[in-house]
């Protein structure tokens, strides 16, 4: 249980979903086998200036738990420990920027990794919309709301629309891995998604050595 330093809140939303909200780390004895949906939520773009403020998980059991940083701590022993274990998955939505926050301010690789956006342009190629919203929409029938995209993830008060945000962020990766993997054995393009996800951690890690606008394989 998390202890008077990790202090926790369940908000429960309706549909049977929950939210928990986490501070600075999970709390001692929540774990997760299988494979994990995960998000990050910062400050901007930049990922050196900008700090990480939440990292948001899923089993895909319909409910979230997010952890919520001061800009002052990151130790987050229990989170590290689930983004760094070989035995889960980690599927994100365009996993280059996320596993770059995750491994500035964390300091772990977050692998193995499954990510959607890669999936998506390898087996959407009838479109050139890849973001969350639309993979929710066309594969799900699901439409997610994008109010809050532009938001202060750094204030000590999230309010509800921001947690509700974050949340639908992982709430749907589940179901769009298993979309897409089918749709990446119908294509026969599973071995080149497999590739270039075990390629996005070095791909993140050029970006935060300087190289995340230079194109290695042009001429």
């Amino acid at each position: 249980m998390p202890d008077s330093k990790k202090p926790s809140a369940n908000l429960t939303k309706g549909g049977g979903m929950s939210i928990h909200l986490h501070k600075n780390d999970l709390p001692g004895g929540l774990t997760f086998s299988g494979s994990i949906a995960v998000d990050t939520e910062t400050l901007g773009l930049k990922t050196t200036r900008d700090r990480l403020c939440l990292v948001q998980l899923s089993a895909g059991d319909g409910d979230t738990h997010i952890v919520q940083f001061t800009a002052d701590n990151y130790d987050a022993p229990n989170l590290k420990a689930l983004l760094s274990d070989r035995a889960v998955v980690k599927i994100f939505h365009y996993a280059r920027f996320d596993l770059a926050a995750i491994a500035q301010y964390l300091g772990v690789h977050a692998a193995p990794l499954w990510c959607t956006k890669i999936a998506s342009k390898l087996t959407r190629t009838y479109t050139d919309r890849h973001g969350l919203r639309d993979l929710c929409r066309e594969l799900l029938n699901v439409d997610l709301s994008k109010a809050q995209q532009s938001s202060d993830w750094g204030a000590p008060d999230l309010s509800d629309a921001q947690l509700n945000y974050a949340a639908s962020d992982v709430l749907h990766l589940h179901a769009l891995k298993d979309r897409l993997e089918i749709m990446l054995d119908r294509e026969g393009r599973r071995p080149m998604a497999e590739a270039c996800f075990d390629f996005v951690l070095v791909r993140s890690a050029m970006d935060l050595a300087g190289f995340e606008d230079l194109d290695i394989f042009s001429h």
